[in-house]
This record gives C-alpha cells, sequence and structure tokens, in this order.
C-alpha cells in the first residue's frame, strides 16, 4: 500500500509538472513581446484597430503588441538607450507579421478600387501589388522586421503628414508610415530639410544597432543577422 501511494505521488508530481501553468507565455521559442525587453518604447501598431490603409483591423493581430525575435527586441532597446540621451523615442507601428495578415492584405489588394487620398493617393488599390507597395510575402513574417520611427519622448511632434499615418505625433519624415507613394523611399528628392534630417537620424540610429533600412520605405528595417532568415511564422499577434 504504501509503494502504491509514493508512486502514485511520483505520477501525480510528474503530471503537474508536464501541464504548463495557465500564465505560461505562448509565444514560439525565440519570441518575446518589446514591452517585456523595454517597457519604454512607443508602440503604435497599426494593424490591430483601423487606422490603417486597409481601413479595418488585419487578419492575426488580436491585439495591439508588438512581437519579435529577441534578438530584435534587445537591438531595438540598445537603439532606445541610445537615443533617449537626446530626449527621443522609437515608435513602433508594426513587428511581427502573421503570415495570415500577409494573405489578408494580399487579399482585400486583388478586390482592387480606386486610389485613396491618405494611404495611396495616386495608384489604384489592384496596383498596390504590381507597384511594390503590398507584398505577396513579407519580412516582418520572420520576427526581426519592424516599422518604426522616432518622436519627442516629452512632447507630441507638431508634424501632420498629409500621406500615410496622419496621427502618430512622430518627428516629422515627409510622410507618415505606410505612405504608398515615391515619396516614402528613403533617399527621395526633393524633401524638406527637416524631414531628410530625421531620416538619416532614423537610418543611422538603425544601422548603429544592426539594422539595414528597405529603401523604398524609410520606416522599413530589418535586422542583418536574424535568427529565422529563411521561415515565416502564422502565429497571432496576441498579449499575455
Amino acid at each position: 500500500m504504501r509503494q502504491a501511494i509514493q508512486r502514485f505521488g511520483f505520477c501525480a508530481l510528474a503530471l503537474a509538472a508536464s501541464v504548463p501553468p495557465a500564465h505560461a507565455d505562448t509565444l514560439p521559442a525565440g519570441f518575446v513581446r518589446l514591452a517585456d525587453i523595454d517597457p519604454s518604447i512607443r508602440q503604435d501598431i497599426r494593424y490591430a484597430g483601423p487606422d490603417d490603409f486597409l481601413r479595418r483591423k488585419v487578419s492575426g493581430y488580436e491585439a495591439p503588441v508588438c512581437i519579435l525575435t529577441r534578438q530584435a527586441a534587445q537591438a531595438l532597446a540598445g537603439i532606445q538607450q541610445a537615443i533617449a540621451a537626446k530626449g527621443l523615442t522609437l515608435v513602433v507601428f508594426d513587428c511581427y507579421r502573421p503570415a495570415r495578415a500577409v494573405a489578408d492584405m494580399g487579399a482585400w489588394t486583388r478586390a482592387g478600387g480606386p486610389p485613396d487620398p491618405q494611404w495611396y493617393p495616386k495608384v489604384r488599390r489592384g496596383d498596390l501589388i504590381a507597384k511594390g507597395y503590398v507584398g505577396e510575402l513579407s519580412t516582418h513574417s520572420r520576427g526581426s522586421t519592424v516599422d518604426v520611427a522616432i518622436a519627442r519622448a516629452d512632447s507630441p511632434a507638431v508634424s501632420k503628414p498629409a500621406c500615410g499615418a496622419i496621427n502618430a505625433d512622430t518627428l516629422d519624415f515627409g510622410t507618415g508610415f505606410d505612405c504608398f507613394d515615391p515619396m516614402s523611399e528613403t533617399a527621395h528628392r526633393p524633401l524638406g530639410n527637416e524631414a531628410a534630417a530625421n531620416r538619416k537620424l532614423l537610418v543611422d540610429a538603425m544601422r548603429t544597432g544592426g539594422f539595414k533600412n528597405y529603401a523604398r520605405e524609410w520606416w522599413h528595417f530589418t535586422l542583418g543577422h536574424q535568427p529565422f532568415p529563411n521561415q515565416r511564422f502564422d502565429f497571432p499577434v496576441s498579449a499575455e
């Protein structure tokens, strides 16, 4: 009887050890929520709500949180520390993007429609893929790509760009995030002196942290040594 009780106790302990706690993090190995690494980085995750170029929530975004590979999150934290000394802060608009969200964007684009004066003022919706503004695949799904800008840490910006995200309170970058127009090319000219200087500030800060800019979008950066260069993920963007 005593041996049976001991065996029962051992099995119960083994079962308890195999059941994850209710608060266990469900992210795949190697991924973290940015707020757990650096809560000072401002998050404005557009695809979790209606204020984006689809004008609705995108599939796969269950919460407005930034998820990244641990390496990318730690690299951003280092950049944040460097610019915080200047009274500035990073603002992230999108981080890891599920493959289902990429497919949702593609299907929405192919449905067609007229130009949108806020998001894509000079191109029809059905041409966004052909023009390279919406991708059939996205590096965001690998977890080490981020859409980011810089803002003042202690006061809102006065810049209100005519194209893209117009209420993000960032420094003046000439356009807002997700302005699908040649003006968003990082090296686009002519560009106002302040906007050009701010784009250089962002590119230089991100480069120092190990990120490379995508030349067609001043806000788009990918970590140079990403841990999953050939893999795409499809878990949802969720809060803990």
